[in-house]
C-alpha cells in the first residue's frame, strides 16, 4: 500500500498535465477495482478542498468540489482514516457555503462525538442549526 499526496488528486480532478491526469486515472481505476490499495489522510482532504476552491487556482464551488471528491473517497481499495466524518464533513461544506472545510470537519466530529456546543468566536458556526457555539 501507499500514500497518496494532494498533488495526485488535484491532477486527477483537474486535468491540468494530460499525461500526469492520465497516470493519475489509471491509478485511480486500480484502486476502485480493488487492484491496489492506496491511503491518505483528513488533512490531505483538507488541503485539497481549500486548493480547489481557492481563487487564484481553481475557484471550485463547494458543491463541486463535494460532487468531484466524494466518488474517489469512496473507491473500494483508498482507505482514509476517518473517512465517515470527511464525507459527512463534504456534505456539511457543500450545504453551508460560508464554512471552510475545516469548520465543517469539525461538526462532522461534534456530531459524531454526540456533542452539540462549540467554543468559538467564528460566526459561520451560527448557521449550522445543529450547532450551538459558545464565546468564552
Amino acid at each position: 500500500m501507499r500514500s497518496l499526496d494532494t498533488n495526485i488528486f488535484l491532477r486527477y480532478l483537474t486535468r491540468d498535465d494530460d499525461v500526469k491526469a492520465n497516470a493519475c486515472y489509471g491509478l485511480f481505476q486500480r484502486v476502485g477495482r480493488g487492484e491496489e490499495e492506496a491511503t491518505t489522510n483528513e488533512l490531505i482532504v483538507a488541503e485539497l478542498t481549500y486548493v480547489l476552491s481557492s481563487r487564484s487556482h481553481y475557484n471550485l464551488s463547494h458543491d463541486d468540489i463535494r460532487a468531484r471528491l466524494t466518488p474517489i473517497l469512496n473507491l473500494r481499495g483508498l482507505k482514509l482514516p476517518g473517512k465517515r466524518r470527511c464525507l459527512r464533513a463534504l456534505d456539511l461544506y457543500a450545504a453551508y457555503p460560508a464554512l471552510d472545510f475545516e469548520d465543517a470537519f469539525s461538526i462532522a466530529s461534534l456530531e459524531d462525538d454526540g456533542l452539540a456546543e462549540i467554543y468559538s468566536y467564528d460566526r459561520d458556526f451560527d448557521q449550522v442549526p445543529t450547532v450551538r457555539r459558545v464565546e468564552p
